[in-house]
Protein backbone atom coordinates (compact mmCIF):
# COMPACT_ATOMS: atom_id res chain seq x y z
CA UNK A 1 0.00 0.00 0.00
CA UNK A 2 1.55 3.60 -1.15
CA UNK A 3 2.71 5.58 2.19
CA UNK A 4 -0.11 8.18 1.29
CA UNK A 5 -3.43 5.91 0.96
CA UNK A 6 -1.46 4.39 4.12
CA UNK A 7 -1.75 7.70 5.77
CA UNK A 8 -5.11 8.75 4.87
CA UNK A 9 -6.77 5.80 5.88
CA UNK A 10 -4.70 6.01 8.89
CA UNK A 11 -6.30 9.59 9.91
CA UNK A 12 -9.49 8.76 8.85
CA UNK A 13 -9.82 6.16 11.58
CA UNK A 14 -8.06 8.02 14.02
CA UNK A 15 -11.01 10.98 13.26
CA UNK A 16 -14.00 8.12 12.73
CA UNK A 17 -13.04 6.65 16.82
CA UNK A 18 -11.87 10.05 18.62
CA UNK A 19 -14.69 11.14 20.87
CA UNK A 20 -13.23 15.25 20.31
CA UNK A 21 -12.18 16.71 17.21
CA UNK A 22 -8.65 15.38 16.23
CA UNK A 23 -5.90 18.53 16.41
CA UNK A 24 -3.68 18.13 13.53
CA UNK A 25 -0.55 17.69 15.59
CA UNK A 26 -2.23 14.41 17.06
CA UNK A 27 -2.77 13.31 13.38
CA UNK A 28 1.20 14.01 12.94
CA UNK A 29 2.17 12.36 15.51
CA UNK A 30 1.07 8.92 13.80
CA UNK A 31 2.18 9.54 10.16
CA UNK A 32 4.62 8.63 8.48
CA UNK A 33 8.07 10.61 8.05
CA UNK A 34 7.67 13.56 5.53
CA UNK A 35 4.18 13.58 5.16
CA UNK A 36 1.92 16.56 6.92
CA UNK A 37 -0.75 16.47 8.53
CA UNK A 38 -2.10 19.15 6.91
CA UNK A 39 -2.24 17.73 3.77
CA UNK A 40 -3.37 14.64 4.70
CA UNK A 41 -6.63 16.20 5.77
CA UNK A 42 -7.27 18.18 2.88
CA UNK A 43 -7.30 15.26 1.06
CA UNK A 44 -9.50 12.80 3.17
CA UNK A 45 -11.80 16.20 3.17
CA UNK A 46 -11.82 16.05 -0.51
CA UNK A 47 -12.63 12.70 -0.43
CA UNK A 48 -15.57 13.07 1.19
CA UNK A 49 -16.83 15.90 0.26
CA UNK A 50 -20.71 15.32 -1.32
CA UNK A 51 -20.79 12.26 0.74
CA UNK A 52 -23.44 11.99 4.00
CA UNK A 53 -20.88 12.39 6.33
CA UNK A 54 -17.94 15.59 5.86
CA UNK A 55 -14.63 15.83 7.19
CA UNK A 56 -15.57 19.22 9.33
CA UNK A 57 -12.55 21.55 10.71
CA UNK A 58 -14.25 22.10 14.31
CA UNK A 59 -13.06 23.11 17.78
CA UNK A 60 -8.99 23.25 16.76
CA UNK A 61 -9.30 19.77 15.10
CA UNK A 62 -11.00 17.73 12.87
CA UNK A 63 -14.57 15.55 13.15
CA UNK A 64 -16.73 14.16 10.80
CA UNK A 65 -20.25 15.56 10.83
CA UNK A 66 -23.63 15.36 9.02
CA UNK A 67 -23.54 17.34 5.67
CA UNK A 68 -25.75 20.17 6.30
CA UNK A 69 -28.72 19.57 3.69
CA UNK A 70 -28.79 16.02 5.01
CA UNK A 71 -29.65 17.04 8.54
CA UNK A 72 -33.26 18.30 8.89
CA UNK A 73 -34.09 14.78 7.43
CA UNK A 74 -32.42 13.19 10.20
CA UNK A 75 -34.30 14.88 12.88
CA UNK A 76 -37.00 12.76 12.26
CA UNK A 77 -35.02 9.12 12.77
CA UNK A 78 -32.85 10.59 15.20
CA UNK A 79 -33.44 10.92 18.88
CA UNK A 80 -33.58 14.83 19.72
CA UNK A 81 -30.97 16.07 22.17
CA UNK A 82 -32.21 17.84 25.03
CA UNK A 83 -32.05 21.71 24.80
CA UNK A 84 -30.16 24.22 27.49
CA UNK A 85 -32.84 26.16 29.19
CA UNK A 86 -33.24 29.73 28.77
CA UNK A 87 -31.24 31.33 31.29
CA UNK A 88 -28.43 28.61 30.37
CA UNK A 89 -28.50 29.98 26.76
CA UNK A 90 -28.87 33.44 28.06
CA UNK A 91 -25.75 32.76 30.41
CA UNK A 92 -23.92 30.97 28.44
CA UNK A 93 -24.11 33.47 25.15
CA UNK A 94 -22.47 36.11 27.85
CA UNK A 95 -19.90 34.17 29.30
CA UNK A 96 -18.95 33.55 25.20
CA UNK A 97 -18.43 37.11 24.31
CA UNK A 98 -17.60 38.71 27.59
CA UNK A 99 -15.09 35.95 28.82
CA UNK A 100 -13.39 36.11 31.28
CA UNK A 101 -16.38 36.80 33.12
CA UNK A 102 -17.55 36.24 36.82
CA UNK A 103 -21.06 35.82 37.91
CA UNK A 104 -21.87 39.29 39.14
CA UNK A 105 -20.74 40.44 35.80
CA UNK A 106 -23.41 38.10 34.18
CA UNK A 107 -25.63 38.69 36.37
CA UNK A 108 -25.56 42.53 35.55
CA UNK A 109 -25.78 41.82 31.83
CA UNK A 110 -28.31 40.01 31.88
CA UNK A 111 -30.05 42.29 34.68
CA UNK A 112 -31.40 39.21 36.76
CA UNK A 113 -29.74 37.05 38.77
CA UNK A 114 -28.35 33.27 38.04
CA UNK A 115 -28.82 30.08 40.34
CA UNK A 116 -25.31 27.69 40.72
CA UNK A 117 -27.79 25.39 39.08
CA UNK A 118 -27.43 27.00 36.10
CA UNK A 119 -23.67 27.30 36.18
CA UNK A 120 -23.64 23.74 36.98
CA UNK A 121 -25.53 22.97 33.94
CA UNK A 122 -22.97 24.67 32.02
CA UNK A 123 -20.05 23.31 33.52
CA UNK A 124 -21.91 19.32 33.73
CA UNK A 125 -22.31 19.49 29.61
CA UNK A 126 -18.81 20.64 29.40
CA UNK A 127 -19.72 24.02 28.11
CA UNK A 128 -17.53 26.45 30.30
CA UNK A 129 -14.71 25.84 33.16
CA UNK A 130 -13.59 28.18 35.40
CA UNK A 131 -10.09 30.12 34.55
CA UNK A 132 -8.60 31.49 37.97
CA UNK A 133 -10.01 34.42 39.92
CA UNK A 134 -10.63 38.31 39.04
CA UNK A 135 -8.25 39.79 42.28
CA UNK A 136 -11.19 41.95 43.59
CA UNK A 137 -12.89 41.80 47.25
CA UNK A 138 -14.38 37.97 47.64
CA UNK A 139 -11.74 36.91 44.50
CA UNK A 140 -14.88 35.28 42.39
CA UNK A 141 -14.41 32.83 39.99
CA UNK A 142 -13.60 33.60 36.12
CA UNK A 143 -15.45 31.60 33.58
CA UNK A 144 -14.63 30.86 29.80
CA UNK A 145 -16.32 28.82 26.83
CA UNK A 146 -14.50 25.16 26.69
CA UNK A 147 -12.99 23.80 23.66
CA UNK A 148 -16.39 21.77 23.74
CA UNK A 149 -18.76 24.79 23.59
CA UNK A 150 -16.77 25.55 19.99
CA UNK A 151 -17.50 22.01 18.90
CA UNK A 152 -21.24 21.63 20.10
CA UNK A 153 -21.67 25.12 17.89
CA UNK A 154 -19.59 23.67 15.13
CA UNK A 155 -17.01 27.28 15.32
CA UNK A 156 -13.41 27.00 14.66
CA UNK A 157 -12.48 29.28 17.18
CA UNK A 158 -14.59 32.19 18.96
CA UNK A 159 -13.87 34.71 16.33
CA UNK A 160 -16.20 32.66 14.38
CA UNK A 161 -18.96 33.82 16.52
CA UNK A 162 -21.50 35.60 15.07
CA UNK A 163 -21.45 39.99 15.34
CA UNK A 164 -23.67 41.94 17.48
CA UNK A 165 -24.64 43.19 14.52
CA UNK A 166 -25.59 39.87 12.82
CA UNK A 167 -27.63 39.02 16.17
CA UNK A 168 -29.86 41.84 16.22
CA UNK A 169 -30.45 41.69 11.95
CA UNK A 170 -31.83 38.40 12.85
CA UNK A 171 -29.17 36.87 10.96
CA UNK A 172 -27.14 34.65 13.44
CA UNK A 173 -27.11 30.97 11.70
CA UNK A 174 -29.66 28.77 13.45
CA UNK A 175 -27.11 26.03 14.08
CA UNK A 176 -25.78 28.93 16.90
CA UNK A 177 -28.95 29.02 18.66
CA UNK A 178 -28.92 25.72 20.63
CA UNK A 179 -26.07 23.13 21.15
CA UNK A 180 -26.78 19.73 20.81
CA UNK A 181 -26.73 17.98 23.60
CA UNK A 182 -26.89 14.41 24.22
CA UNK A 183 -29.66 13.64 26.70
CA UNK A 184 -29.59 12.29 29.93
CA UNK A 185 -27.68 8.40 29.50
CA UNK A 186 -27.27 8.94 26.32
CA UNK A 187 -24.16 9.19 24.00
CA UNK A 188 -21.63 11.60 22.82
CA UNK A 189 -23.45 12.93 19.80
CA UNK A 190 -21.26 11.69 17.08
CA UNK A 191 -22.22 12.84 13.72
CA UNK A 192 -24.41 15.60 14.91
Amino acid sequence: MAPLEHALRLAEALVFAADRPVPPERLQEVLPPGLRAEAVLTLLAARYAGRGVQLTEVAGGYAFRTAADLAPLLTRVVEVPRRLPRVAMEALAIIAYHQPVTRPEIEEIRGASLSQATLETLLENGLIAPRGRKEVPGRPSLWVTTPRFLEQFGLRELTDLPRREELLAGEAQPGLMQPDLPSPGAGGGKGR
